[in-house]
């Protein structure tokens, strides 16, 4: 347990009642289900930066990748540059694109209805198939928040870890139900920001106290010359090639993730794109290299070495020990601000995957207004209690668990986002086949990798779904344009 916790609860309770307070603005504004899912697609372009990366970073941001450096050292800096280059490709070839397409398409408010409509799919095979993957990987990314939380308040306030990730969750779950995406977006902003400050300063107080960079690096050399060896990973033992395509591998999964595609297709203009996008590259390079400084400062100034899972609470030590209660208290907030910025925004994805893919897209087609809102908030709760139970293993590590979700999303819906926006040939049939190769691959990967069982499933997964997606197009527009050409010699014969 933490010392000083009164002052420190007491800055996150304000925190936490200014998000509830964004919640109940917005609650006032939502009055459908497009309102609640997408705010009517009026985001401005700061909004939507900091939207889009709020909710991208999640809890792993100030826990995880801390975690990681602190564990492993410098090897951490292949995952940074795979995320790096992922944002950057996916805000450049894939955002404004979205945006445009789906408006274009029946006004498309999910992932799901853009599949539906982009291929003519009148049997809603391919709204049935996202919808189920969007469901059971985010069960699972909304898990890691629960855990995140939980860890938070179990360091704060000594709480054994079950009540602790029930209080961690429920201020979320509060504004996410009633306020719906207006209040997650606009609190994102709130958030984004402090998680920006949070670790920011973390990261220079940390380097200051020992010495500086130059210090911070000696210091680290004379405790571990591995930590500072990016070709070796935990324990010293050599990264190799599936090592490192595998942290490079991360950055392959941004066009295939629904919670942050989303915030591409709210912004009010495809156009706002380029300054979005500008914005939120130096906000995520920024936040990024301070979590790995973070990490690597922690191995020197902390007394008490962390062990296991235990290693991703390395940002709450740090903050509570180098700073006055108030200002570890923000920091502290910053970590909240991670978990309910992202856990908010997928059981916002997951929820409308329920009720505009599944209950009205196909169970209920009539239903409309209110009917659909409420159907859309009870979801909420039912895929967070399923959450809640995957996260009651207190050795949960979050970043193990967003690692499966990512790689999950990336490889069912990234190249088919990516190849149905840049290829006129891509078929109903051939984005069938990408999602479940892709999805399939990354949940089989532990029993059918062999020899490859260290890499990262979302690799295999991504370039299999590519693969299926240009052979199965190919074979089936062939076999179309083969019907189409014996019809046609038909009706001319007669």
């Amino acid at each position: 347990m933490i010392a000083d916790t009164g002052i420190i609860t007491g800055t996150i309770v304000v925190y936490m009642g200014i998000c509830l307070v964004l919640g109940f603005i917005a609650w006032r504004r939502t009055t459908n289900l497009a309102d609640f899912i997408l705010g009517g697609r009026s985001l401005g372009a700061w909004v939507t930066a900091f939207s889009a990366q709020a909710s991208d970073m999640s809890g792993w941001l100030l826990m995880g990748l801390p975690g990681l450096a602190y564990a492993s050292g410098f090897d951490s800096v292949w995952l940074l540059a795979g995320l790096v280059v992922g944002t950057w490709l996916n805000w450049r070839f894939i955002a404004a694109r979205l945006r445009a397409r789906t408006e274009e398409l029946s006004n498309s408010l999910t992932l799901p209805d853009y599949f539906e409509h982009r291929f003519e799919d009148r049997r809603h095979l391919l709204r049935t198939l996202s919808a189920i993957f969007i469901l059971v990987f985010f069960t699972f990314y909304t898990s890691s928040g629960f855990v995140a939380a939980g860890k938070l308040f179990e360091s704060l306030f000594g709480l054994p870890y079950v009540w602790a990730m029930f209080w961690g969750s429920i201020v979320m779950l509060a504004y996410t139900f009633f306020g719906g995406f207006l209040a997650v977006s606009w609190s994102d902003v709130l958030q984004g920001t402090l998680m920006f400050v949070a670790l920011v300063l973390v990261a220079l107080m940390g380097t200051g106290l020992v010495g500086g960079f130059g210090a911070t690096y000696a210091r680290l050399e004379a405790l571990d010359p591995s930590l500072l060896d990016p070709f070796s990973g935990d324990g010293g033992q050599a990264l190799g090639v599936i090592g490192i395509v595998s942290l490079l591998g991360w950055g392959l999964g941004y066009a295939g993730q629904p919670h942050i595609l989303a915030r591409f297709m709210a912004i009010h203009s495809p156009h706002a794109m380029t300054a979005a996008r500008r914005v939120a590259m130096v906000w995520v390079v920024t936040v990024l290299a301070a979590a790995v400084i973070v990490g690597l400062v922690g191995l020197l100034v902390l007394p008490e070495p962390l062990v296991g899972a235990d290693s991703e609470k390395v940002f709450i030590y740090m903050s509570t020990q180098l700073f006055h209660p108030v200002v570890g208290g923000l920091c502290l907030a910053g970590i909240l601000a991670a978990v309910m910025s992202t856990a908010a925004a997928q059981l916002l994805v997951a929820s409308s995957a329920f009720a505009q893919d599944l209950y009205k897209g196909i169970l209920r087609p009539g239903a409309q207004g209110r009917q659909l809102l409420w159907v859309g908030r009870v979801a909420v709760l039912a895929i967070s209690a399923l959450a809640f139970l995957l996260g009651l293993d207190p050795d949960s590590k979050v970043l193990d668990l967003v690692a499966w979700a990512w790689a999950g999303f990336g490889a069912a819906f990234g190249p088919a986002i990516i190849l149905s926006l840049y290829w006129s040939r891509m078929t109903l049939a051939g984005a069938l086949a990408g999602m479940l190769v892709g999805g399939l691959t990354v949940i089989a990967w532990p029993w059918i990798a062999g020899p490859l069982g260290g890499l990262y499933e979302l690799v295999p997964g991504f370039v299999l779904a590519l693969l299926a997606i240009w052979i199965v197009s190919l074979a089936t527009a062939k076999r179309a344009a083969t019907g189409q050409a014996a019809t046609a010699s038909a009706q001319l014969e007669a």
